[in-house]
């Protein structure tokens, strides 16, 4: 078995790209991991999908070595889809495999699956446990806080599922009613972090957009790890500004030219994948975040949304 302990002590303070659907597809992850990111995982792949071999979705689990430490995140709401994707996923051979018991989406929630598990905890340890004695891989849990403020039973969850076999858990700091607004709780996490039982890794995610806010939760909570989400989507310096932070160094985000040009290059590698059209539409995602507080950007990004060719893209951001 491959040891995810070692695979941390690898990494002073390892950055995680958090899996995001329609987002964190190969192009991003590698530009993630020119820029700092440590561990890449795969968009979440429905086991049931993954049983029936649906070829999207074995696509998903597709890596090259340069993204290692990888793993592929799953999920599903019985043990035997669970265990079968598990399997699947497997003879990709990433680093990990990664259960998603987060998501807070109507579609995953209303299966049974993300982050309605959380309203049945033995249920959760019982799944979670199905998928471990399934692989020999590490097994690592995403999940929340709760279902909402009235139950969130994340620390006795994060103790049961230590205690049958998973090798770390991530742990966004909000419930599933919380959706993504709010504010996320790193009291909560710092909690399940302080649990003097829980001896697995606890990576927090959660409200990180900045190097400043990362150490001061690295600091404050003490986890062995951050998760960077919604503030890496077209900002995959932020990984870099982070890795500055915790060394104590400098940094300056890149000029626009250097801007548009990650970010032309992010649009000319998808459409190799994707086609490009869609992945001139897939862009228009991420502008908000290449070029956050470039001045009097407005009216280009305006002209970006409305453009269908790599070209007019190209000629919008590098008119010279």
């Amino acid at each position: 078995m491959k040891n995810y302990t070692e695979l941390l002590s690898q990494i002073d303070f390892p950055l995680y790209l958090a899996p995001m659907e329609g987002v964190t597809d190969a192009v991003f992850r590698k530009i993630c991991k020119k820029y700092g990111a440590d561990f890449l995982i795969s968009e979440f792949i429905s086991s049931d999908a993954l049983v029936y071999n649906a070829g999207q979705s074995v696509r998903k689990m597709a890596f090259e070595e340069d993204e290692r430490p990888f793993g592929v995140q799953i999920f599903g709401h019985n043990e035997d889809s669970l265990s079968i994707a598990a399997k699947k996923a497997e003879e990709y051979n990433p680093d990990f495999i990664d259960i998603n018991w987060g998501c807070p989406v109507k579609k995953v929630v209303s299966k049974g699956a993300g982050s309605a598990i959380l309203k049945d905890i033995p249920k959760m340890v019982r799944l979670t446990k199905a998928v471990v004695d399934a692989v020999s891989l590490p097994v690592t849990v995403k999940t929340r806080l709760g279902w909402d403020e009235s139950d969130k039973p994340i620390v006795e969850a994060a103790e049961r599922l230590q205690d049958i076999g998973i090798s770390a858990i991530t742990i966004h700091g909000r419930t599933r009613s919380q959706q993504y607004g709010g504010t996320a709780d790193w009291e909560m996490i710092g909690k399940v972090k302080a649990n003097p039982r829980l001896t697995i890794p606890v990576i927090g995610n959660g409200d990180i957009n900045s190097g400043e806010k990362a150490m001061t939760m690295k600091d404050r909570y003490g986890v062995d790890g951050i998760m960077v989400g919604r503030a890496a989507i077209g900002n995959p310096w932020i990984f870099e500004e982070i890795k500055n932070d915790v060394k104590g160094v400098p940094f300056s985000y890149p000029d626009f030219c250097k801007r548009a040009e990650v970010c032309l290059n992010q649009m000319e590698e998808t459409a190799k994948l994707k086609g490009e059209r869609r992945a001139v539409l897939e862009m228009r995602l991420h502008y908000g975040g290449y070029f956050k507080a470039i001045p009097n950007f407005k009216e280009r990004k305006v002209l970006l949304m409305k453009a269908l060719t790599i070209d007019e893209c190209r000629k919008i951001l590098l008119p010279n």
